[in-house]
This record gives structure tokens, sequence and C-alpha cells, in this order.
């Protein structure tokens, strides 16, 4: 059957930009096509080329929007989107006083296939076509997470959570039932569709040495499959880490002596990093994961990119709904620029509409699948407004270059920005435009 074939103004890249004028890193198509069948794209290109030489039952017009690859979110949390936007306080009284009690309504199947429905649409009408998520401890939260992206066809990386201390009994495992579910998850899970599994050890502080040992033992087995876990995220949490852990040289040790490091691995937070913990991030290929608007509002501290990347440490960015405050990868943008700003370091809009697409799929290891508009990828496809508020408008009014107006996107936009989201070929929003 030929496919769909979306028309509008195509942006792309082929590369990490080095500068806001490196122009070759990326592909700029005033009139351009993109080409989708059966979940994947086929051409892209020029309208005049594509429309050439493929044939296709449907026509979608974009104009004058723009067309960019699925927003890739890598670390969030699904069994919080209900407690997004809770008064603050800093991070081990929120998870206390907010998330614990939260994430044990999970326990209940019919709750958490309801949430997960929720989740993944919220998800989609913010431009977001990835997740690296955070289910509960239940393994029935991963299960209806998992069936909700089954079901849309949509890419996932998850993990029922693992904590055995240090949490109400409503949301704690044991570390062989921890263990146990997750092996199990695996199996009926990971590699199935566009589905993989993340082994999920909360942090230190949740998890016994006994539980983190299980974890490593997981991570052995099934080298495929990602770890994710949190990192420095907060000053009393890493005291708190160092008094349950006095052996270990400094937080990150603790997981590295449990063979949780690798190129798969996702640390979300790592902003109070000591140098040994550098080098062996560095050494190891593990990926911190920038967190902007959860780290504004828990008051945690200011993530320092350009130091880890200046050790050759590949770092992700994402929501972390829900102490991050938007499901919008544009606004996750629009914080982490003015973090990076406190710090003197620039975040040019080039290299932030990389990195939650191209970018985040490299740290995944899936940039051959994601994270593009290249032929043969996933038809994972966002199409973006520039003047979806009357604000946006009137700035745009002024915008003469490419430059400006994906800056302007960067720092308005929102969900509003998002006119359709495709999901491996199929539009998820109920109107186009």
């Amino acid at each position: 059957m030929p496919g769909t074939l979306l028309r509008g103004r195509i942006l792309t890249f082929h590369s990490e930009p080095q500068g806001p004028d490196d122009t070759a890193c990326y592909s700029y198509i005033e009139d351009g096509a993109i080409l989708m069948h059966d979940g994947r794209i086929t051409a892209s290109g020029s309208f005049d080329d594509v429309a050439r030489n493929a044939r296709w039952s449907e026509v979608v017009d974009h104009r004058p929007h723009l067309l960019m690859a699925g927003f890739i979110d890598t670390h969030v949390h699904f069994p919080q989107v209900q407690i997004v936007a809770s008064w603050g306080a800093q991070l081990l009284d929120w998870l206390n006083d907010y998330t614990f009690p939260a994430e044990s309504d999970y326990a209940d199947a019919q709750h958490a296939r309801a949430m997960a429905g929720k989740f993944c649409s919220l998800l989609t009408d913010h431009g977001t076509t990835t997740a690296v998520a955070f289910c509960s401890v239940h393994a029935g939260s991963a299960e209806a997470l998992f069936a909700e992206c089954a079901h849309r066809n949509m890419r996932v990386v998850a993990g029922k959570t693992m904590m055995d201390r240090n949490a109400p009994m409503g949301v704690l495992d044991t570390a062989q039932s921890g263990y146990d579910d997750s092996n199990a998850l695996i199996e009926a899970w990971h590699g199935k569709g566009r589905a993989s599994y993340a082994i999920t050890p909360r942090f230190a502080i949740t998890s016994s040495p006994e539980q983190l040992a299980m974890s490593g033992a997981l991570a052995k087995e099934h080298p495929d499959c990602f770890v994710q876990t949190h990192l420095s995220e907060n000053h009393d949490e890493i005291a708190y880490t160092a008094e349950l852990y006095p052996q270990a040289r400094d937080y990150l040790d603790i997981y590295q002596g449990y063979g949780l490091l690798g190129h798969r691995t996702l640390l979300g937070h790592a902003i109070h990093l000591k140098d040994r913990e550098l080098g062996a991030l560095a050494e190891t290929g593990s990926h911190p994961v920038f967190c902007p608007t959860s780290n504004l509002f828990l008051g945690s501290g200011l993530f320092d990119d350009a130091g880890l990347r200046a050790r050759g440490i590949r770092n992700g960015i994402a929501t972390d709904i829900g102490a991050g405050t938007s499901y919008s990868m544009l606004q996750t943008l629009n914080e982490a620029y003015k973090i990076l700003q406190l710090q003197d370091q620039k975040l040019h809009t080039l290299r932030a509409f990389h990195w939650i697409t191209r970018g985040n799929a490299e740290v995944l290891g899936m940039a051959d699948k994601i994270g593009t508009l290249d032929a043969g990828t996933e038809a994972d496809v966002v199409v973006v407004s520039s003047t979806a508020t009357p604000a946006m408008a009137l700035r745009m009014a002024r915008a003469e270059t490419l430059f400006e107006e994906l800056f302007a996107i960067q720092m308005m936009g929102d969900d509003r920005s998002i006119v359709q989201t495709y999901v491996a070929g199929k539009p998820q929003k109920d109107q186009a435009e």
C-alpha cells in the first residue's frame, strides 16, 4: 500500500552542531517532504524529488510549519503524573510527602492502565515520541506502560522501580522479588516491538546492598538492557548515601562497585560530582541526564554541562516529570538555557534541538532508529509551529533567520507549538492544524 506524504519545512541533524554557524550539521529544506510507510520513513528530501519518485495514498500539507524528528525524553517518572506542581520541598521531603504516596496507588492495575493512557497522550501532545521511564515498584505498572506503548507502537525504555528500604511498605519490594519481577518483565517485553527494558534501582538510599547486587546481576545477565537510576541530585541525599555506604569512595562508586555503569547506563541529575566520579563516568561511557525544570523546582543545583562534556562525557536531557514541571522538551530547553547561562555556558539553539532529537538518540545508542528524518528510520515526526501564540507570532514578525525562529520556539514554545505528532507514522493529536 502506498504511504503517507508529509509536506512542510524539514529540519534534521546529521551530527552535533559545533556552533551556531555550523550549517553542515543539519539539512533544512523550505519545501520538503517525508514519505512514511509501514511505520518507517522511506524517503525524505525536497517535495519535488520525493513526489517524483514515490507513490502515496495521502498528502498531508503542514506548510508553513517545521517537520522535525520526534522529541526524546531520557528521564521521566510515569507514576508521578498526578503530583506535578506539588508544593515545593527539597528532594527527600518531596519523595516522602508526594512521590511515595502517589506511587503506592499503582498497586491497583486498573489505575496503572488508566494513567498509562493519559501519560502517553501527554507525551505525544508535547511532541515526545520516545520516553525513558521509571515505573512504580509494582510489576503491574510496568506491564501497563509497556502495553499502552505497544498499542500505540510507541518506542519506550522502561522498568519496574526496585526499592527495598527507607520508604513506606506500599512502595517496597525485596531484593529477591525485585530481581524476579524484573527478570519476568525483561522476558515479556524487552526487544519486543519498540520496547526496551531498563533495570531500575531507584537510587542507593532506597536499595540495600543486596538489591544493588541483584541489579548488577541482572545487568550482567542482560547486557543489552539499559540501567537507570539517580545520582548526586541533592547535598542531603549525598550525605545520607555516604552514611549508608561508608565503604564507598563516593556516590558513583556505589553503582560502579555493583557493575551498574556502562554505555547503556542513564544517571538522572549528576549535579554535584567529584573529580574521580567524572573520570569514572568518562571511562565507563555512562550518561548523566540533565533535568533542568526539576533541578530548579527542588533547588537541587546547577548541572555542569560544559564541564562534563570537556571530559568526553555525553549527556542526555529530560523533563523528570513529576519533579519536573513540564512535559514539554521545548520548555526543558528553555530552562536548560537559563541554568547554563548562570554558569557562563551557552546553549545555542542548533545544539538544543539536536540534543532533544539526534543527541538523545545517540545517548540511547539508537540514532540509527530514531532522532532523525533519515530514510530507513522509524517514522516519529513532530510538526512544530513558530506562531502558535500571539506572543510568538509577534516575535516572528521580526525574525529573519532560521536560527532566530528556532530560538523563539526554544524559549517560548510548549504543547501549543506542537501541531501534530506522528508515532510510527500515525498521527496522535486529534486536530492536525
